[in-house]
């Protein structure tokens, strides 16, 4: 049985489509998502086999949740779309498959096979790894997209990952890693990280490790470990 999640902005489609794979027998659907944000929790969630996932919705596309997934936690990618433009795309991105709406029962049986004979083998990461530019957070209206520019500094903690700004808080499904590696944040603690365009002092504490303060004064520990690396990000 093939565990799926099903990411579409338009609640037809997205039905419309769960209802088609549950259909075929051989597909469980774990949850719907009406976009990236509720997609990057229920993949950490659920750890599913493959995401059907549409290519245009408001604000992030199915492309940019590619990029702001954990390799570790990629799946196989099915695109679903109106627009047969993106198919280059999709396959660029290592697609599993790429399905034209409205699905055609008979062509996604077809999907669905292909599925079941690639399980026993490991997913393919994606080619492509863009520069994370926007990063979703969650608000008491919906998802607030904050630019990467704004972010002073991230901390973890056993209740989520918070980017820090000069305006608060706010936080986000992103693991550090992920913003380590593709929003260009810099490690300094192995729960902090920082915008290096953002520190203003670097207060050395003897041997043990410093902490950084940012243009607005959040004051950010830095380990041992990190402390090289941060001097050399800003030439010191």
């Amino acid at each position: 049985m093939i565990r799926a999640l099903v990411v579409d902005d338009e609640i037809h489609a997205r039905e419309e489509l769960a209802l088609l794979l549950a259909e075929t027998g051989q597909v469980e659907v774990l949850a719907t998502c009406a976009d990236a944000a509720e997609a990057i929790h229920a993949v950490r969630q659920h750890r599913p086999d493959t995401i059907f996932l549409d290519v245009q919705m408001p604000a992030l596309t199915g492309f940019d949740l590619l990029a702001l997934l954990d390799p570790e936690d990629l799946p196989r990618i099915v695109f679903v779309t109106a627009h047969d433009e993106f198919a280059l795309r999709a396959f660029e991105e290592n697609a599993s498959d790429y399905l034209l709406k409205p699905v055609d029962r008979h062509r996604l049986a077809r999907t669905v096979e292909r599925l079941q004979k690639g399980l026993a083998a490991p997913p393919p990461t994606a080619l492509a790894t863009p520069t994370i530019r926007r990063i979703p957070c969650l608000s008491a209206r919906g998802i607030r997209l904050i630019d990467t520019a704004d972010v002073e500094a991230v901390r973890s903690s056993e209740a989520g990952v918070y980017l820090q700004s000069a305006g608060g808080e706010h936080f986000t499904e992103l693991t550090l890693r992920v913003l380590e590696e593709r929003a260009g944040f810099l490690r300094v603690h192995k729960q902090h990280l920082v915008n290096a365009d953002r520190v203003e002092e670097i207060e050395l504490e003897g041997e043990d490790g410093a902490t950084v303060r940012t243009r607005s004064g959040l004051r950010v520990p830095v380990s041992r470990r990190f402390l090289s690396a941060l001097k050399g990000r800003l030439g010191l």
